[in-house]
């Protein structure tokens, strides 16, 4: 082999090992992103996560042993970040009582709708049968006259 071809061969295999631990440290990035999601860590996952092959992943014996692993715990929970302090504990309450009050908020608009609707259907069935009243009227006006003349 001559100098520029062990150069090259050199030059190229340096380039393959960074390609390799650079999807190697993405991989396990990703793994730490979904543990600490509480995400189950699958190969599937994994790759999505870290944006390498499948293959890549069950060609390294040690990202494959931890994947396995950490799949067959099943999924955890998250990993909390801080003991909540009183901030957040505040914020934290404040939200769940925000979101207990929009619930009974649109509960009681739907409350008010169905009512709305039953009084526009009752309004609809009155002024039916008072158009109806109102026609047998007329004609009973227009009869008792008819009859009145004749007389």
């Amino acid at each position: 082999m001559t100098d520029a071809n062990a150069k090259r061969a050199a030059t190229l295999t340096a380039a393959a090992k960074a390609k390799s631990a650079a999807k190697t440290q993405a991989a396990e990035q990703g793994i730490r992103a979904l543990v600490k999601r509480g995400e189950s860590v699958t190969f599937q996952a994994v790759q999505r996560e870290a944006g390498v092959s499948h293959a890549f992943l069950y060609g390294s014996p040690d990202l494959r042993a931890r994947i396995e692993h950490l799949r067959s715990r099943g999924r955890p929970g998250p990993t909390p970040a801080n003991p909540p302090d009183s901030e957040s504990t505040l914020v934290l309450s404040l939200t769940a009582q925000i979101t207990q009050l929009k619930k009974r908020h649109r509960q009681e608009i739907q409350t008010l709708k169905d009512a709305l609707a039953q009084a526009h259907g009752e309004n609809l069935e009155l002024r039916r049968e008072l158009a109806r009243k109102g026609s047998c009227a007329r004609h009973h006006t227009a009869h008792v006259a008819s009859i009145a003349e004749t007389s």
